[in-house]
Protein backbone atom coordinates (compact mmCIF):
# COMPACT_ATOMS: atom_id res chain seq x y z
CA UNK A 1 0.00 0.00 0.00
CA UNK A 2 2.62 2.45 0.72
CA UNK A 3 4.53 1.57 -2.54
CA UNK A 4 1.59 2.32 -4.40
CA UNK A 5 0.70 5.44 -2.49
CA UNK A 6 4.32 6.89 -2.98
CA UNK A 7 3.89 5.98 -6.60
CA UNK A 8 1.00 7.74 -6.88
CA UNK A 9 2.80 11.00 -5.00
CA UNK A 10 5.16 11.05 -7.88
CA UNK A 11 2.80 11.23 -10.64
CA UNK A 12 1.06 14.22 -9.22
CA UNK A 13 4.68 16.09 -8.05
CA UNK A 14 5.27 15.07 -11.91
CA UNK A 15 2.00 17.07 -12.99
CA UNK A 16 2.48 20.02 -10.90
CA UNK A 17 5.44 20.79 -12.21
CA UNK A 18 4.45 20.12 -16.32
CA UNK A 19 4.85 24.13 -16.87
CA UNK A 20 8.62 24.28 -14.73
CA UNK A 21 11.14 25.72 -17.53
CA UNK A 22 14.55 23.75 -18.13
CA UNK A 23 17.69 24.98 -17.47
CA UNK A 24 20.59 23.15 -20.05
CA UNK A 25 23.14 24.08 -17.36
CA UNK A 26 21.51 22.13 -14.61
CA UNK A 27 22.17 18.77 -13.07
CA UNK A 28 20.14 17.21 -10.65
CA UNK A 29 21.58 14.27 -8.43
CA UNK A 30 18.83 12.23 -6.98
CA UNK A 31 21.30 9.96 -4.34
CA UNK A 32 19.74 7.28 -2.52
CA UNK A 33 23.15 5.50 -1.96
CA UNK A 34 23.57 7.69 0.94
CA UNK A 35 27.84 7.37 1.83
CA UNK A 36 28.59 3.61 0.92
CA UNK A 37 30.13 3.76 -2.22
CA UNK A 38 27.51 6.18 -4.02
CA UNK A 39 28.35 7.02 -7.66
CA UNK A 40 25.95 10.37 -7.42
CA UNK A 41 27.69 11.73 -4.36
CA UNK A 42 30.88 11.43 -5.48
CA UNK A 43 30.15 13.02 -9.18
CA UNK A 44 28.70 15.82 -7.38
CA UNK A 45 31.82 16.56 -5.28
CA UNK A 46 33.42 16.02 -8.38
CA UNK A 47 31.21 18.58 -10.34
CA UNK A 48 31.38 21.91 -7.94
CA UNK A 49 34.76 21.17 -7.79
CA UNK A 50 35.64 21.04 -11.76
CA UNK A 51 32.81 22.59 -13.02
CA UNK A 52 31.06 25.79 -11.23
CA UNK A 53 29.88 26.80 -14.53
CA UNK A 54 26.84 24.47 -14.19
CA UNK A 55 24.78 24.45 -11.83
CA UNK A 56 24.73 20.78 -9.57
CA UNK A 57 21.74 20.20 -7.51
CA UNK A 58 22.53 17.66 -4.97
CA UNK A 59 18.66 15.87 -3.94
CA UNK A 60 18.64 13.44 -1.19
CA UNK A 61 17.53 11.06 0.20
CA UNK A 62 16.07 10.24 -2.21
CA UNK A 63 13.26 8.72 -2.77
CA UNK A 64 11.37 10.71 -0.13
CA UNK A 65 8.24 12.40 0.04
CA UNK A 66 9.21 14.68 2.08
CA UNK A 67 10.63 17.23 0.02
CA UNK A 68 10.05 20.98 -0.46
CA UNK A 69 8.15 22.68 -3.54
CA UNK A 70 11.39 24.22 -4.14
CA UNK A 71 13.32 21.26 -4.30
CA UNK A 72 10.67 19.71 -6.45
CA UNK A 73 11.11 22.71 -9.05
CA UNK A 74 14.71 21.97 -9.07
CA UNK A 75 14.50 18.27 -10.13
CA UNK A 76 12.00 19.89 -12.85
CA UNK A 77 14.05 22.53 -14.38
CA UNK A 78 17.04 20.33 -14.68
CA UNK A 79 18.11 19.15 -18.13
CA UNK A 80 20.18 16.32 -16.55
CA UNK A 81 18.51 13.66 -13.88
CA UNK A 82 21.57 11.40 -12.63
CA UNK A 83 20.05 8.55 -10.35
CA UNK A 84 21.94 5.69 -8.09
CA UNK A 85 18.94 3.61 -7.95
CA UNK A 86 15.35 3.54 -10.27
CA UNK A 87 15.82 5.96 -13.01
CA UNK A 88 13.48 9.05 -12.90
CA UNK A 89 12.58 11.77 -14.89
CA UNK A 90 9.78 14.60 -14.62
CA UNK A 91 9.50 15.44 -18.45
CA UNK A 92 10.31 13.59 -21.30
CA UNK A 93 12.96 15.63 -22.75
CA UNK A 94 14.87 15.11 -19.53
CA UNK A 95 17.99 13.36 -19.84
CA UNK A 96 18.45 10.56 -17.23
CA UNK A 97 21.65 8.85 -16.52
CA UNK A 98 21.29 5.61 -14.42
CA UNK A 99 24.77 5.09 -12.75
CA UNK A 100 22.93 2.43 -10.40
CA UNK A 101 25.06 1.71 -7.05
CA UNK A 102 26.99 -1.71 -7.46
CA UNK A 103 28.13 -4.38 -9.44
CA UNK A 104 25.29 -6.93 -8.83
CA UNK A 105 26.28 -10.02 -7.54
CA UNK A 106 23.41 -11.11 -5.71
CA UNK A 107 20.13 -11.55 -7.65
CA UNK A 108 17.73 -8.78 -7.77
CA UNK A 109 14.50 -7.73 -10.25
CA UNK A 110 13.20 -10.85 -11.77
CA UNK A 111 16.51 -12.83 -11.12
CA UNK A 112 15.57 -12.52 -7.67
CA UNK A 113 13.68 -15.66 -5.32
CA UNK A 114 12.11 -12.94 -3.17
CA UNK A 115 10.39 -10.80 -5.78
CA UNK A 116 7.18 -10.34 -6.98
CA UNK A 117 6.27 -10.85 -11.05
CA UNK A 118 4.30 -7.93 -11.24
CA UNK A 119 6.85 -5.21 -9.51
CA UNK A 120 9.44 -6.65 -11.83
CA UNK A 121 7.33 -6.03 -14.91
CA UNK A 122 6.68 -2.35 -13.66
CA UNK A 123 10.85 -1.85 -12.83
CA UNK A 124 11.62 -3.21 -16.66
CA UNK A 125 8.91 -1.01 -17.87
CA UNK A 126 10.68 1.94 -15.90
CA UNK A 127 13.76 1.14 -16.99
CA UNK A 128 12.63 0.97 -20.58
CA UNK A 129 10.99 4.54 -20.65
CA UNK A 130 12.76 6.44 -18.10
CA UNK A 131 16.64 5.45 -18.70
CA UNK A 132 18.41 6.91 -21.16
CA UNK A 133 21.50 6.39 -20.44
CA UNK A 134 22.97 3.28 -18.45
CA UNK A 135 26.70 3.87 -17.33
CA UNK A 136 28.20 0.16 -17.53
CA UNK A 137 31.73 -1.15 -16.40
CA UNK A 138 32.08 -4.23 -19.10
CA UNK A 139 30.15 -6.26 -21.01
CA UNK A 140 29.80 -8.65 -17.92
CA UNK A 141 28.29 -5.89 -16.14
CA UNK A 142 25.50 -4.90 -18.64
CA UNK A 143 24.45 -9.19 -19.05
CA UNK A 144 24.23 -9.56 -15.63
CA UNK A 145 22.38 -5.72 -15.22
CA UNK A 146 20.23 -6.89 -18.44
CA UNK A 147 19.07 -10.18 -17.19
CA UNK A 148 17.78 -8.27 -13.80
CA UNK A 149 16.15 -5.37 -15.26
CA UNK A 150 15.73 -6.38 -18.56
CA UNK A 151 17.45 -3.16 -20.03
CA UNK A 152 18.53 -3.39 -23.59
CA UNK A 153 21.56 -3.12 -24.79
CA UNK A 154 21.43 0.24 -26.80
CA UNK A 155 20.91 2.04 -23.27
CA UNK A 156 24.87 0.84 -22.17
CA UNK A 157 27.50 3.54 -22.41
CA UNK A 158 30.78 2.20 -21.25
CA UNK A 159 32.04 5.51 -18.90
CA UNK A 160 32.78 3.59 -15.95
CA UNK A 161 31.61 4.94 -12.14
CA UNK A 162 32.29 7.61 -10.67
CA UNK A 163 32.54 6.42 -7.25
CA UNK A 164 36.13 4.34 -8.34
CA UNK A 165 37.96 7.63 -8.78
CA UNK A 166 37.49 7.90 -5.10
CA UNK A 167 39.39 5.10 -4.63
CA UNK A 168 42.34 5.57 -6.20
CA UNK A 169 42.73 9.43 -4.05
CA UNK A 170 42.01 8.91 -0.61
CA UNK A 171 40.79 12.35 1.18
CA UNK A 172 42.71 12.10 4.29
CA UNK A 173 45.41 10.05 5.51
CA UNK A 174 46.30 6.33 7.27
CA UNK A 175 47.60 8.29 10.49
CA UNK A 176 44.11 10.39 10.39
CA UNK A 177 42.25 7.67 9.80
CA UNK A 178 43.08 5.41 12.72
CA UNK A 179 43.00 8.81 15.05
CA UNK A 180 39.49 9.34 14.11
CA UNK A 181 38.08 5.81 14.41
CA UNK A 182 40.21 4.63 16.72
CA UNK A 183 41.83 7.47 18.22
CA UNK A 184 45.05 5.74 17.96
CA UNK A 185 48.51 8.28 17.16
CA UNK A 186 52.01 6.99 16.43
CA UNK A 187 50.67 3.68 15.06
CA UNK A 188 53.65 1.54 13.58
CA UNK A 189 53.75 2.01 9.64
CA UNK A 190 53.24 -1.52 9.45
CA UNK A 191 50.10 -1.81 11.08
CA UNK A 192 46.92 -3.32 8.86
CA UNK A 193 43.63 -1.85 8.71
CA UNK A 194 41.01 -3.90 7.32
CA UNK A 195 37.16 -2.90 6.87
CA UNK A 196 34.59 -5.44 7.00
CA UNK A 197 31.68 -4.87 5.13
CA UNK A 198 28.28 -7.32 4.97
CA UNK A 199 25.62 -7.07 2.85
CA UNK A 200 21.65 -6.43 4.26
CA UNK A 201 21.41 -9.62 6.22
CA UNK A 202 18.19 -8.43 7.32
CA UNK A 203 16.50 -9.78 4.30
CA UNK A 204 17.65 -13.41 4.74
CA UNK A 205 14.50 -13.43 7.55
CA UNK A 206 16.01 -15.14 9.99
CA UNK A 207 15.79 -13.62 14.00
CA UNK A 208 18.51 -15.37 15.12
CA UNK A 209 21.26 -13.23 12.93
CA UNK A 210 19.53 -10.07 14.18
CA UNK A 211 19.57 -11.16 17.52
CA UNK A 212 23.07 -11.79 17.33
CA UNK A 213 23.71 -8.51 15.89
CA UNK A 214 21.86 -6.75 17.98
CA UNK A 215 24.12 -8.15 21.11
CA UNK A 216 27.38 -7.24 19.40
CA UNK A 217 28.07 -10.37 17.64
CA UNK A 218 28.24 -8.02 13.84
CA UNK A 219 30.23 -11.75 12.53
CA UNK A 220 27.42 -13.45 13.68
CA UNK A 221 29.31 -16.31 14.43
CA UNK A 222 28.54 -19.31 16.34
CA UNK A 223 32.14 -18.90 18.27
CA UNK A 224 32.25 -14.98 18.14
CA UNK A 225 34.47 -13.61 21.32
CA UNK A 226 34.59 -9.55 21.03
CA UNK A 227 37.36 -9.39 23.61
CA UNK A 228 39.32 -12.37 22.45
CA UNK A 229 39.38 -10.91 18.67
CA UNK A 230 39.80 -7.91 19.53
CA UNK A 231 43.28 -9.09 21.61
CA UNK A 232 44.06 -11.33 18.28
CA UNK A 233 44.15 -8.55 15.96
CA UNK A 234 46.17 -6.26 18.60
CA UNK A 235 48.81 -9.09 18.78
CA UNK A 236 48.84 -9.12 14.42
CA UNK A 237 49.23 -5.26 14.90
CA UNK A 238 46.06 -4.95 13.11
CA UNK A 239 42.98 -2.56 13.14
CA UNK A 240 39.31 -3.73 11.94
CA UNK A 241 36.86 -1.10 10.60
CA UNK A 242 33.23 -2.65 10.82
CA UNK A 243 30.91 -0.81 8.30
CA UNK A 244 27.39 -2.32 8.38
CA UNK A 245 24.25 -1.15 6.86
CA UNK A 246 22.45 1.26 8.06
CA UNK A 247 19.54 -0.67 9.59
CA UNK A 248 21.45 -2.72 10.91
CA UNK A 249 23.57 -0.35 12.62
CA UNK A 250 20.25 1.23 14.49
CA UNK A 251 19.99 -2.26 16.21
CA UNK A 252 23.19 -1.26 18.48
CA UNK A 253 22.30 0.58 21.65
CA UNK A 254 25.97 2.35 21.73
CA UNK A 255 28.00 2.62 18.15
CA UNK A 256 30.93 3.89 20.11
CA UNK A 257 33.09 0.57 20.10
CA UNK A 258 35.10 0.07 23.31
CA UNK A 259 37.91 -1.92 22.11
CA UNK A 260 40.91 -0.96 21.06
CA UNK A 261 41.97 -2.69 17.70
CA UNK A 262 37.94 -2.52 16.16
CA UNK A 263 36.19 0.52 15.58
CA UNK A 264 32.20 1.08 13.84
CA UNK A 265 31.92 3.50 10.89
CA UNK A 266 28.61 4.83 10.82
CA UNK A 267 26.81 7.27 8.60
CA UNK A 268 26.96 10.28 11.00
CA UNK A 269 30.76 10.17 10.46
CA UNK A 270 30.53 10.21 6.93
CA UNK A 271 28.28 12.79 6.79
CA UNK A 272 29.46 15.18 9.14
CA UNK A 273 33.00 14.97 7.16
CA UNK A 274 31.67 15.20 3.82
CA UNK A 275 33.20 11.96 2.88
CA UNK A 276 31.99 8.69 1.04
CA UNK A 277 32.99 5.53 2.50
CA UNK A 278 34.86 5.06 -0.60
CA UNK A 279 37.61 8.52 0.16
CA UNK A 280 38.27 5.95 2.98
CA UNK A 281 38.75 2.42 1.31
CA UNK A 282 42.21 3.30 -0.34
CA UNK A 283 43.41 3.58 2.99
CA UNK A 284 42.80 -0.32 4.09
CA UNK A 285 45.11 -3.00 3.45
CA UNK A 286 42.48 -5.94 3.06
CA UNK A 287 38.25 -6.00 2.79
CA UNK A 288 36.24 -8.91 4.66
CA UNK A 289 32.42 -9.18 2.83
CA UNK A 290 30.19 -11.80 2.43
CA UNK A 291 27.99 -11.35 -0.63
CA UNK A 292 28.18 -7.55 -1.12
CA UNK A 293 29.18 -6.90 -4.82
CA UNK A 294 31.76 -4.18 -3.12
CA UNK A 295 34.35 -6.69 -4.22
CA UNK A 296 34.42 -6.09 -7.46
CA UNK A 297 35.24 -2.28 -7.42
CA UNK A 298 38.09 -3.54 -4.52
CA UNK A 299 39.80 -4.95 -7.40
CA UNK A 300 41.01 -2.18 -8.66
CA UNK A 301 43.11 -1.90 -5.03
CA UNK A 302 44.50 -5.38 -5.54
CA UNK A 303 44.11 -6.00 -2.32
CA UNK A 304 43.16 -9.15 -0.30
CA UNK A 305 39.76 -10.03 0.12
CA UNK A 306 38.61 -12.01 2.95
CA UNK A 307 34.79 -13.43 2.31
CA UNK A 308 32.53 -14.31 5.41
CA UNK A 309 30.55 -17.41 3.96
CA UNK A 310 29.37 -18.55 7.07
CA UNK A 311 25.53 -17.90 6.05
CA UNK A 312 25.83 -18.97 2.18
CA UNK A 313 23.82 -21.62 2.27
CA UNK A 314 20.65 -19.47 4.01
CA UNK A 315 21.58 -16.89 1.58
CA UNK A 316 21.21 -18.36 -1.68
CA UNK A 317 17.89 -20.44 -0.71
CA UNK A 318 16.09 -16.37 0.53
CA UNK A 319 17.44 -14.10 -2.24
CA UNK A 320 20.22 -15.79 -4.42
CA UNK A 321 23.60 -15.02 -6.44
CA UNK A 322 23.67 -14.24 -9.32
CA UNK A 323 26.44 -16.68 -10.72
CA UNK A 324 28.29 -19.86 -8.92
CA UNK A 325 29.72 -21.92 -7.33
CA UNK A 326 30.52 -19.05 -4.61
CA UNK A 327 34.15 -20.38 -4.21
CA UNK A 328 34.48 -20.16 -8.30
CA UNK A 329 33.44 -16.43 -7.99
CA UNK A 330 34.73 -15.34 -4.93
CA UNK A 331 38.87 -14.57 -5.51
CA UNK A 332 39.77 -14.74 -1.71
CA UNK A 333 39.91 -17.23 1.36
CA UNK A 334 36.86 -17.76 2.86
CA UNK A 335 35.89 -17.99 6.45
CA UNK A 336 33.26 -19.02 8.43
CA UNK A 337 34.01 -18.60 11.98
CA UNK A 338 35.96 -16.32 14.50
CA UNK A 339 39.21 -18.85 14.09
CA UNK A 340 39.02 -19.06 10.19
CA UNK A 341 38.83 -15.02 10.11
CA UNK A 342 42.16 -14.37 12.53
CA UNK A 343 43.78 -17.20 10.37
CA UNK A 344 43.02 -15.69 6.55
CA UNK A 345 44.44 -12.22 8.18
CA UNK A 346 47.75 -13.45 9.61
CA UNK A 347 48.34 -15.37 6.36
CA UNK A 348 50.57 -14.02 3.41
CA UNK A 349 48.48 -13.14 0.30
CA UNK A 350 49.48 -15.43 -2.00
CA UNK A 351 50.02 -15.29 -5.74
CA UNK A 352 47.14 -17.84 -6.72
CA UNK A 353 44.81 -15.59 -4.62
CA UNK A 354 46.48 -12.24 -6.85
CA UNK A 355 46.08 -14.20 -9.98
CA UNK A 356 42.39 -14.69 -9.00
CA UNK A 357 42.09 -11.10 -8.20
CA UNK A 358 43.38 -9.78 -11.99
CA UNK A 359 41.44 -12.17 -13.62
CA UNK A 360 38.50 -10.77 -12.25
CA UNK A 361 39.42 -7.17 -12.54
CA UNK A 362 39.58 -7.92 -16.40
CA UNK A 363 36.53 -9.19 -16.63
CA UNK A 364 34.62 -6.44 -14.47
CA UNK A 365 36.81 -3.85 -15.35
CA UNK A 366 36.83 -2.68 -19.36
CA UNK A 367 37.17 0.93 -18.60
CA UNK A 368 40.04 3.24 -18.15
CA UNK A 369 40.67 6.74 -17.02
CA UNK A 370 39.13 9.15 -14.52
CA UNK A 371 35.35 8.20 -14.48
CA UNK A 372 34.05 10.98 -13.69
CA UNK A 373 35.42 12.93 -16.65
CA UNK A 374 34.22 9.75 -18.75
CA UNK A 375 30.92 10.83 -17.50
CA UNK A 376 30.92 14.63 -18.18
CA UNK A 377 32.22 13.97 -21.21
CA UNK A 378 29.37 11.65 -22.42
CA UNK A 379 26.88 14.51 -20.99
CA UNK A 380 28.26 17.35 -23.26
CA UNK A 381 29.07 15.51 -26.57
CA UNK A 382 27.78 16.76 -29.44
Amino acid sequence: MKNFLFRCYLRWMKFLCVFTGMVDSKVVILNGAGRSGSNGYVFYKWMLLNHPEMKTVLVEPWPSSHLSWATWQEIASARWIITTHQPFKVKKHQINIQLWHGVPLKRMGTMANNTKRRDNQRNEKLWHTTADCVASSSDWYETLMSSCMGIESRKYRKIGFPRLDALKHPIISRDELLKDLFKAENVDPKAKIGIYMPTFRYEMESADIMEQIKAGNFFAFADFDGAALNQALKEQNTYLIVKLHPWEMRLFDNLASHYSNIAFLNNDYLNEHDYDLYELLGDTDFLMTDFSSIYFDYLLLDRPIIFIDNYLDQYEKTRGLLMGPYAEITPGIKAGSQAEVLAAINQPDSAHWQAERKRWRQLTQQVEGDYCQNLFDYMMRP
